[in-house]
């Protein structure tokens, strides 16, 4: 393709080590949101208040950023993950809708995401990450989706396959993706958001295998440490490998 048909994007582009980051962050989410709101004791509410703040903060910071940060970016789609972990366990548990209700709430609102921004914009791609409106229609879907991730996980690893038979579960779910997208002609924009979502309930029961208790099917790992050997995991994986701007077919070049 001409070079000058391409106008870069500000999210990168989805290789194998996207997905590798992607797991990482996730489950940092899931062992970072739990350790402030339980270790710590200050409870989901005021959980998912510090970590809504955080993600606001991020994606305006992101938004305002004028090319790709793979730093900036990664560290905007944890600040989902830890507001996505507070959020779903606030609705699910002290809400007291429980796990289906909330999965069935949250992937309504990831439906209705996806189809305004449709609407709104004509194409759901992550190609097109190119413009402030809809950088913010991908952001508020990925926030939508980490939420979701949480409460699927929860309600799949609690009500009968345990942290490791979900996680295990879910992996097969994403290998079956991974067959559609490789075998099939289906739609790659909906393979790509089938595939993000489920990887963030593979995080939420990764992270609670390594942070719940024993008794309760887990490793009990310490919650903090966990989180920083996760950090540290993702910053290793993106130094090692570089994540690069996507391209937007299509769009004018910009010196």
């Amino acid at each position: 393709m001409d070079r000058s048909t391409i106008r870069t994007s500000k999210v990168p582009a989805v290789t194998a080590m996207f997905w590798v980051v992607k797991i990482a962050a996730t489950t940092l989410g899931e062992t970072g949101g739990d350790a402030v709101s339980m270790s710590l004791n200050l409870g989901y509410l005021v959980g998912t208040a510090i970590f809504f703040g955080f993600f606001v903060v991020m994606v305006a910071v992101q938004v305002r950023a004028r090319a790709f940060h793979a730093g900036l970016y990664w560290t905007t789609i944890v600040a989902t993950t830890l507001a996505g972990t507070t959020a779903a366990d606030f609705c699910d548990r002290s809400l007291g809708i429980g796990y289906l209700g909330g999965s069935s709430l949250l992937f309504g609102l990831v439906l209705v995401a996806l189809a305004v921004w449709r609407l709104t914009t004509g194409s759901v791609s992550v190609e097109r990450i190119t413009s402030p409106g809809v950088e913010a229609f991908y952001w508020l879907t990925i926030l939508f989706s980490n939420t979701l991730g949480t409460a699927l996980g929860d309600l799949v690893s609690n009500d009968g396959f345990g942290f490791a038979g979900g996680a295990l579960f879910f992996i097969f779910l994403l290998a079956v993706i991974a067959g559609l997208y490789f075998f099939t002609a289906l739609s790659r924009t909906g393979l790509f958001w089938a595939a993000f979502v489920l990887t963030r309930p593979l995080g939420a029961t990764l992270g609670d295998l390594l942070t719940k208790p024993v008794a309760h099917g887990g490793f009990d790992l310490n919650r903090f440490a966990s989180a920083g050997l996760l950090a540290a995991f993702m910053v290793v994986c993106l130094l090692a490998v570089p994540s690069r701007a996507g391209g937007h077919p299509g769009g004018a070049a910009r010196a």
